[in-house]
């Protein structure tokens, strides 16, 4: 097991071994990377990976949610701001691009930034200095950049979401992170380490083993943690196929029919079966999804169906 960043990456199959050599290549290099990939593939780790096989891994690692961020403070988060810019601001601050100075940026959710800040990112990334909110000073910051990214952001180009200019920027070099179910000689590895930081007292039983490897883990990584951690609280001795939560649910009837092959399709199959489980809830559905409600409640309008759930946003 090695450990990017703090982060613990557990590589076992063919697809993430591969992977990761491609990563260290590329880690030299000073190129813009753009990490694709399914929710919860971990794309994370590779963007911490990137870094910690860089030549800056000796300086900054700054990382930043641009999903997470209320629009009107996303740009004082990057480009800082000075006293008295705005009401509240007490004091300067530094921005994100400075505090990253020499280091490594990581735009995750890239694909959630607004026009306005599309516009802005490009000019910075193509190396204009730029001016902390409120300030008379220009800034330039030597900063590596990796964006990461579940959208398709070449279709979000062809309607007019996402500016086709920055997404030729941020993908000087992409990385696609492949899904968990791609990688099935990951899965057992990963529910062990899972199992030992929640119980590891616990050990997983063939059937286990075996239920797990066959699941569609439309969840990745990220639903693969909560269903062990879940298991963990009512097995004894070992985590038997009983004690998964996905065994429990079989004969359950769903809100949808079997997911179609497509990517879109998967998406929204899991979207809604999470938000069937919270009874609607918007914010626990994120939350398990791991992404921002701004995130799922924009999906939501995209299937038509946002009206069904706005009684249940909080």
């Amino acid at each position: 097991m090695q450990h990017f960043l703090g982060m613990p990456a557990i590589i076992s199959s063919s697809p993430m071994r591969e992977l990761m050599r491609l990563v260290e290549r590329v880690a030299m290099t000073p190129a813009i990377v753009l990490i694709t990939g399914e929710t919860g593939c971990g794309k994370e780790l590779v963007a911490r990976a990137l870094h910690h096989y860089s030549m800056r891994s000796s300086k900054a690692w700054v990382d930043v949610n641009c999903a997470a961020l209320p629009e009107h403070l996303i740009e004082s988060e990057l480009f800082g701001y000075e006293k008295g810019a705005f009401s509240g601001a007490d004091s300067t601050k530094q921005g994100l691009f400075e505090l990253a100075h020499g280091g490594t940026l990581f735009l995750d959710e890239i694909g959630e930034l607004e026009p306005k800040m599309q516009v802005k990112l490009l000019r910075v990334l193509d190396g204009t200095p730029y001016y902390r909110l409120g300030g008379v000073r220009k800034i330039s910051a030597d900063v590596r950049i990796l964006a990461a990214t579940n959208q398709d952001l070449e279709q979000s180009t062809a309607t007019g979401r996402f500016r086709r200019d920055l997404y030729h920027r941020l993908s000087q070099i992409q990385i696609v992170v492949p899904p968990l179910r791609e990688r099935v000689e990951d899965i057992v590895p990963l529910a062990e380490f899972f199992l030992r930081q929640q119980s590891p007292n616990l050990t997983l039983s063939r059937d286990a083993r075996e239920a797990l490897q066959a699941h569609s883990w439309l969840g990745n990584v990220r639903e693969l943690r909560n269903i062990i951690n879940k298991a963990a609280l009512f097995a004894e001795g070992e985590v038997r196929e009983s004690d998964l939560p996905f065994a429990k649910q079989e004969g359950t009837p769903s809100l949808e029919p079997a997911p179609a092959c497509s990517l879109d399709g998967m998406e929204r199959h899991m979207i809604l079966q999470v938000l069937s489980q919270t009874g609607g809830h918007q914010q626990k559905a994120a939350s398990l999804l791991g992404i921002s409600r701004r995130t799922l409640s924009r999906k939501l309008k995209s299937y038509g169906l946002h009206t069904a759930y706005e009684s249940c946003v909080a």
